[in-house]
């Protein structure tokens, strides 16, 4: 018989004792696209987290084997979708190592042109996304403002303003129109006071760094570990930009600086491309100023054949990181194989590092931090 007098047991509580495992995604809009993660939780802690892919797989690296070399432009647009010049350029590039075509001047300044203008409007929309992820509305609106001015520039170029199919392996498809170059200097003159705006609203803002700092922590050694490239690498301390480190285009031509941050976490990262936007205008200004006159296209077959057992890889600095294409020649007009080395897959599959031991809801800020596209993941 129990003695009344003897306090009853505290209740076993959730915290330690208990593990649930939860979807998160893959419809969900923090996922930015069909991302699944089954995610283990101790209450409101993260104790693992595993991605799961292959809800958009549409077999593009072979359709790549199925079409001539110039026909697959259109298929790298619908990889990374929201920076489709800088996939052009990976492929076209690739193509033009493997049957040796050299780009004349002024079509490698236009690419470089091109390829800013896009790496400036992912980030803008990474930015966007990332803001209103963790509450901040406003920037939303503000970044679109800008990034509108952007596509009406690659409308005009190409006629279109999201899968823009703008390059050509051996120089561009067409010349910049009139009043074309007009239009953007005005825009890069302009642009750094709206880089202002947007970091009066966020970078002292205690909420955001209270959102930010300290959370997915991303140590150098592991993101060597992992892969990872470009803005979430460099946010980790580690200068590497293959812009500066294997130049290509006009890059060498142009004086530009590599931000680097060294704590590491989400707010380092959000500081690497806010500088590095401010990069591209200086490249952009450079390539205005520079841009020479001259044929936009080489010189090349009508039906164009790699060498009999020749492979090439080729890799850029695209917003997101390296995005490289190898391709394998076997004397016909298609590729014989074709592997991309998309960022976003590798920089996805670090996450479970940075989330571990962080709260649930610190979950949907450092997926926004990895600023992934579940086209290029899956392909």
């Amino acid at each position: 018989m129990t003695d009344p007098n003897t306090p009853a047991a505290a209740p076993e509580t959730l915290f330690g004792l208990e593990e649930m495992e939860l979807n998160f995604g893959p419809q969900h809009p923090a996922t930015h696209g069909v991302l699944r993660l089954k995610v283990r939780v101790d209450g409101e802690r993260i104790v693992d987290a595993y991605p799961i892919i292959g809800y958009l797989h549409r077999g593009t690296e072979k359709l790549f084997e199925l079409h001539p070399f110039f026909q697959n432009v259109p298929h790298t647009d619908r990889m990374d979708y929201v920076a489709a010049a800088t996939n052009n350029l990976a492929y076209v590039g690739a193509v033009e190592r493997l049957t040796g075509i050299v780009v004349p001047p002024r079509a490698r300044y236009i690419r470089t042109l091109l390829s800013e203008l896009q790496r400036i409007s992912s980030h803008l929309l990474w930015l966007a996304t990332h803001a209103i992820d963790i509450g901040a509305m406003t920037p939303f609106f503000y970044t679109f403002r800008e990034r509108e001015i952007i596509l009406d520039l690659f409308e005009e170029y190409c006629g279109a303003r999201l899968t823009l199919n703008c390059m050509r392996p051996g120089g561009q498809p067409y010349d910049l129109t009139a009043g074309w170059t007009e239009r953007c200097a005005e825009f890069i003159e302009d642009f750094p006071s709206k880089i202002e705006d947007y970091e009066g609203l966020l970078t002292e803002n205690r909420i955001w760094k209270k959102r930010t700092i300290g959370i997915g922590v991303l140590p150098p050694e592991v993101a060597m570990s992992y892969g990872v490239t470009g803005p979430m690498l460099r946010g980790s301390g580690i200068q590497w930009d293959l812009r500066k480190a294997i130049p290509y285009e006009a890059y060498d031509e142009v004086d530009f600086d590599v931000p680097v941050f060294y704590n590491c976490d989400t707010y380092d990262r959000y500081l690497v491309r806010m500088e590095e936007m401010r990069q591209s205008t200086r490249i952009i200004a450079q390539c205005l100023d520079k841009l020479p006159e001259g044929p936009i296209m080489a010189k090349r077959p009508r039906v164009l054949k790699a060498p009999k057992e020749s492979e090439v890889y080729f890799g850029i600095e695209g917003p997101k990181g390296e995005i490289g294409f190898y391709i394998v020649g076997d004397g016909t007009p298609n590729p014989y194989r074709c592997r991309v080395r998309p960022p976003s897959f590798l920089n996805l599959q670090v996450l479970p590092e940075m989330v571990r031991g962080q709260l649930v809801a610190d979950l949907v800020a450092v997926i926004g931090t990895t600023d992934i596209v579940l086209g290029e993941i899956d392909r």
